[in-house]
C-alpha cells in the first residue's frame, strides 16, 4: 500500500525536522558531521531550491503533515553530455515507513526537477549492504557496470 506523501522544496523552517532525519540517515551509514556541516549543508540546499544551479537541493517528504524522508541532489557538468547532469546524493526514508512509496516519491521528485531543469540523466550510488533501499532502485533505475574508488 503506497502512504500518501507530500514532497516540499526544503524551506528555513524545516531545519529541524530536516536535521533529525539527515542525522537518522547519517547513522543508518555509521557516521556523522559536525555541526558545521549541518549548518553549510542547509544553507547550500536553500540556495539551491532557491534557483542556484550551483548548489544543492533538498526536498522533505511528509506523510499525515509529520516527516517521513529526505532528498538531497545537486547538478554538475558532464564531459561527454553538453547540458548539467542531476546526482542525486542522499535519500533517506523513516525506518517504520520503508516499503510504502516514500522513496520512490523522492526519487520521482528528483526525476521531474531534473527534467525540469534539461538534465538528461539522474544518478546516485548506494552501499552494498543496503538492501531495502537496492529493492526499490531495481524498479526505478538501471543497475551500472561502474566501480568507485576514492583517494586513500
Amino acid at each position: 500500500m503506497t502512504a500518501s506523501v507530500e514532497i516540499s522544496a526544503l524551506v528555513e523552517s524545516d531545519e529541524p525536522e530536516w536535521r533529525l532525519l539527515w542525522k537518522e540517515y547519517l547513522e543508518y551509514y555509521e557516521t556523522s558531521v559536525s555541526d558545521a556541516v549541518y549548518a553549510s549543508t542547509f544553507t547550500r540546499m536553500l540556495a539551491g531550491n532557491a534557483g542556484d544551479i550551483n548548489e544543492f537541493c533538498g526536498l522533505l517528504a511528509s506523510v499525515n503533515g509529520k516527516p517521513a524522508g529526505l532528498v538531497h541532489f545537486l547538478y554538475h557538468r558532464h564531459g561527454w553530455k553538453i547540458e548539467n547532469v542531476c546526482y542525486l546524493q542522499d535519500l533517506y526514508v523513516r525506518k517504520e515507513l520503508r516499503g510504502t512509496g516514500v522513496g520512490r516519491k523522492l526519487i520521482e521528485a528528483v526525476y521531474d526537477h531534473a527534467d525540469t531543469m534539461g538534465a538528461p540523466s539522474v544518478y546516485w550510488l548506494t552501499q552494498d549492504f543496503n538492501e531495502t533501499g537496492r529493492r526499490l532502485y531495481d524498479r526505478v533505475g538501471v543497475l551500472t557496470p561502474f566501480i568507485k574508488y576514492a583517494r586513500q
